[in-house]
């Protein structure tokens, strides 16, 4: 038998040579470790059974709902104002367009403009009319029969003015390669009877 004192801390049993120390638990972490408990009852009562409180998700849909019913008037007030945008010629906003566009445009259109997927931006033949407007339409409504994503929700309606600023700046470049018209009329064939 082993005859060693024994430590009035240690208890008996032991794992890999490690033994148990029989300490007391601070008492400011007791009281912690029972306020929680405490705390968990009342939140419990509070959210669960009387249902005082919206629960977390519930917080999120209220919170998502009062951001989309911004963002729709953003875009509502933005559409109602459309035929009266002209391009900007700021520069800090034609450098958020460019940056915009090499980033969610460039992979259909080319960083330059002249088109890949999406159409040759660069020339005078534009499938979805050629002004101003019509390139911030064709931006926020898109153009699902052709592949483009409509981009309302996704670009704030000053980004969108941005982009289609900076599209307007490509009109007239002649980027290497560019893809061919895509609207251009084709020239009438003499009738036989003239």
């Amino acid at each position: 038998m082993n005859d060693e004192p024994k430590e009035p801390l240690l208890l008996d049993h032991e794992a890999d040579g490690i033994k148990e120390l029989d300490n007391l638990l601070p008492r400011w972490w007791v009281w912690l470790f029972y306020a929680t408990i405490i705390f968990s009852v009342f939140y419990l009562l509070h959210y669960h059974v009387f249902k005082f409180g919206d629960l977390q998700i519930t917080e999120y849909e209220k919170e998502w709902k009062k951001g989309e019913a911004i963002k729709a008037a953003a875009v509502a007030q933005f559409e109602s104002t459309m035929g009266a945008l002209q391009p900007s010629q700021d520069a800090a906003g034609l450098d958020q367009g460019r940056e915009i566009f090499g980033k969610m445009c460039a992979p259909c259109h080319r960083p330059d403009g002249g088109g890949l997927v999406g159409p040759n931006l660069c020339d005078d033949y534009w499938i979805h009319g050629s002004n101003y407007v019509d390139s911030v339409k064709t931006i926020l409504t898109g153009v699902p029969d052709k592949g483009m994503l409509t981009w309302r929700g996704v670009l704030k309606p000053n980004e969108i003015q941005c982009v289609a600023s900076f599209i307007y700046t490509l009109r007239g470049t002649k980027p290497l390669n560019p893809k061919p018209p895509e609207n251009q009329p084709q020239p009438q064939k003499p009738s036989e009877f003239e």
